[in-house]
């Protein structure tokens, strides 16, 4: 299943962005470098449960087990501590980022309630990308009866594009549903 989104990747979008973009080296192509999927957990600091059930989830989405991000600092109006978990986060490179992303593009983002497009204004100026996502009930992987609450996380698409334009380019052609704006 990942092969048929990297050889998508070898066989249609390299062609297209070296004629677009008129690179003289097939080296310039921007290539997807890793996916972050991210998920601030607030709760975490008084609710250990939430942190565990969503560890679990975030590893049943992404197929890699996550890691937990502690606090740097203390923060009285938070009432969090230095050290307490905050949040958690996992980076998927090569097979298993082909695959998820396969997975986003193709399953989860159709399913959200009145997709129209994700959009096309979240890039960070040097061709990275970032989605924020309301609900994990959009990942087929995720059962409605075993979960607990509704979060959402953060998925960031680093590529190795210069520009926005690059970036969008790139994630068009994988077919990622842009918004018409």
């Amino acid at each position: 299943m990942p092969d048929r989104f990297k050889a998508l990747y070898q066989d249609k979008v390299v062609p297209k962005l070296v004629d677009e973009f008129k690179y003289k080296n097939i080296m310039q192509v921007p290539k997807l470098d890793k996916v972050v999927v991210n998920r601030g957990m607030g709760e975490a600091a008084q609710n250990a449960k939430s942190l565990e059930a969503s560890l679990a989830e975030i590893a049943t989405i992404t197929g890699q087990k996550p890691v937990v991000t502690r606090a740097k600092k203390a923060i009285a109006g938070f009432k969090i501590r230095q050290g307490m978990p905050v949040g958690i986060m996992v980076t998927l490179r090569q097979e298993r980022m082909y695959a998820f992303l396969d997975r986003l593009i193709n399953l989860a983002l159709p399913r959200i309630r009145d997709f129209r497009g994700v959009s096309a204004k979240s890039f960070d100026g040097r061709g990275n990308y970032t989605l924020g996502i309301r609900e994990q009930l959009i990942f087929p992987e995720i059962e409605y009866d075993r979960i607990d609450a509704i979060r959402g996380m953060d998925i960031s698409i680093i590529t190795t594009a210069n520009t926005d334009e690059e970036g969008r380019a790139l994630l068009r052609e994988m077919g990622m549903p842009f918004r018409e704006s």
